[in-house]
């Protein structure tokens, strides 16, 4: 197994390829995580090397608003994700609505690195609907991919949606062939209100 990228740095990553990610930022307080909201709904994320499934150990906590609210979070993350030491508190910015699509890339020991798109969340795994080509993609690939999708009238509505969809599958097929890295997962990305946004980013060395 790989060694897992600081969140942060994975983000910083993808920020140089031009994949759009929300707002994240570490808190160390409950104070901090108030002033991170700016009034406005966050997510409360634990991070930790020994708790890889977050959301199954309890570790997230989403759509908060209101100060109350938020300190009251962050203080029982705290107290969640103090078994599974150490750890970091990540804020991030909510998107509301949209659709979840997954991006990401392993390595095939036959075929080298490869590149998946595929409707994200839990319909990753139940209605495994998703295109897999080897690295680097070429637009003509990344074309083909969203073509073999099930869910491409879904995901694609129209040529506007589908050469953002296509951009993006080229942007993280140059992340992963530039990098070395040996998994990439993006997890959900969220379309919505003709963009996207990265929630997850997760990357191994």
């Amino acid at each position: 197994m790989g060694i897992l990228v600081d969140y942060l740095e994975a983000k910083a990553m993808a920020d140089r390829y031009g994949i759009r990610s929300v707002e994240s930022a570490y808190l160390d307080s409950a104070e901090a995580a108030v002033e991170f909201s700016k009034h406005k709904p966050i997510a409360l994320k634990a991070l930790s090397g020994n708790a890889l499934h977050k959301t199954k150990s309890g570790l997230v906590a989403l759509n908060l608003s209101g100060e109350n609210e938020i300190r009251s979070a962050f203080r029982n993350l705290a107290e969640k994700a103090s078994a599974y030491k150490p750890y970091k508190i990540l804020g991030q910015r909510m998107v509301s609505g949209g659709l979840e699509i997954i991006l990401g890339g392993s390595v095939d020991p036959q075929f080298g690195k490869l590149v998946l798109i595929g409707l994200g969340g839990i319909y990753v795994e139940t209605f495994r609907d998703f295109a897999l080509r080897i690295c680097p993609v070429t637009r003509y690939d990344a074309e083909s991919m969203i073509e073999q999708l099930h869910s491409k009238s879904v995901i694609a509505q129209d040529d506007k949606a589908r050469g953002m969809l296509v951009d993006l599958i080229l942007s993280v097929s140059r992340m992963f062939s530039d990098n070395e890295v040996s998994e990439l997962d993006l997890n959900p990305v969220i379309l919505h209100d003709g963009t996207y946004d990265a929630v997850d980013i997760r990357i191994l060395r």
